[in-house]
């Protein structure tokens, strides 16, 4: 291994987060979903940011779409989460890290409702720090929250590697010294990139 520690984002990298998949399970046809789509992830940076409170949203969303859809509108600010399915690859390859015993970081963009919901995935047990976006109120790519996970973890950015769907994400943490890749889904390209057999 070429470094000391390996931090991980949450969506599209150990769970699928694919809006539209997620959308659809509380939707009867495309219509309806091109309605609730315009309402509930017109805000969805400020949910992860934690600039706006959750539930007050989910209410302002519930009173903008007709009377037919507002209880999938609740349903989904309630249901989401079961719906972001792990990535099992990636699931692979944290077992393996967890049985060399190599320290795992969690910096994720979620809003706070995930970040409170998270618990339920046996994954994160094996993580010695977890950082969700909405309760800090900074969020990927403001360097804040990069620098937030280094000085409470007492990381040195030189010996971590971060795994993000996004590059803009990944830029931030080379600018601040932390090496990474941006994930497309194919693990070995990652164990290659760590120095991993």
């Amino acid at each position: 291994m070429r470094y000391k520690s390996i931090v991980f984002d949450f969506g599209n990298v150990i769970g699928k987060f694919d809006g539209r998949y997620i959308l659809h399970q509380f939707c009867a046809n495309d219509q309806d979903y091109e309605i609730l789509s315009s309402v509930i992830f017109t805000n969805w940076h400020e949910l992860d940011k934690g600039t706006i409170d959750y539930d007050e949203n989910a209410q302002r969303a519930v009173s903008l779409v007709p009377d037919r859809l507002k209880a999938a509108t609740q349903d989904f600010f309630r249901k989401w989460p079961k719906y972001v399915q792990p990535l099992e690859d990636t699931l692979c390859f944290i077992d393996a890290l967890y049985e060399q015993d190599i320290p795992m970081y969690l910096l994720s963009n979620a809003p706070t409702y995930f970040a409170e919901q998270a618990a339920r995935y046996d994954v994160l047990k094996k993580f010695r720090g977890i950082v969700f976006s909405a309760p800090l109120k900074m969020a990927k790519p403001d360097p804040a929250i990069y620098r937030y996970l280094f000085e409470t973890f007492s990381l040195n950015p030189r010996e971590c590697f971060f795994i993000d769907d996004l590059e803009e994400n990944i830029e931030i943490g080379r600018s601040l010294g932390m090496d990474g890749l941006v994930f497309t889904g194919d693990i070995d390209k990652v164990k290659a990139a760590v120095g991993m057999p």
